[in-house]
């Protein structure tokens, strides 16, 4: 009996390292560009509601940049500066609102026409997103975890004529 068992063991220990080789790792995280990101490029306003535009440059150097301004009854209501940057091989949106200190959004998620960052540290919001829809239209949504009294906002853009 006792020899059965260690040339049970004996056995296992022959075959652990042809498993451990055939079982394969974990996949890495996808890595994220800005440039994939080049779809959300261009000018947007808002079809209904405050006549709020958001203004992106293309992908170049590893950024894009971008503004938006919400406009009210014909005054300027807010605006924001905006960046999408890689640093530290890590794609972030970084929202300036009313030219107050940068935040920054790392982005967790991204298709051919989605992208979603995140900052669960932040008070509101906690998630951005951007979506192109198939009529070519601009989804832009912003929401918490549930624990805050603002609650999630969207923004249905078209792109504005040149």
């Amino acid at each position: 009996m006792r020899q059965s068992v260690l040339s049970c063991v004996a056995t296992l220990a022959a075959f652990t390292p042809a498993f451990s080789q055939a079982v394969a790792p974990p996949p890495a995280p996808p890595a994220f560009s800005v440039e994939a990101l080049g779809w959300l490029a261009g000018a947007w306003t808002t079809r209904e509601g405050p006549e709020i535009e958001e203004h992106w440059m293309a992908p170049k150097a590893g950024a894009m940049l971008g503004m938006s301004r919400t406009v009210v009854r014909g005054r300027m209501a807010a605006f924001e500066f905006l960046r999408i940057e890689s640093k530290d091989g890590r794609v972030a949106y970084v929202a300036s609102p009313g030219g107050r200190p940068p935040t920054r959004f790392t982005l967790v998620r991204a298709t051919p026409t989605e992208a979603v960052f995140e900052n669960l540290s932040h008070d509101f919001p906690k998630r951005i997103l951007y979506r192109l829809q198939p009529d070519g239209s601009l989804l832009a949504r912003i929401e918490g975890d549930g624990s805050e009294k603002e609650k999630p906002m969207e923004f249905r853009y078209v792109r504005m004529k040149p």
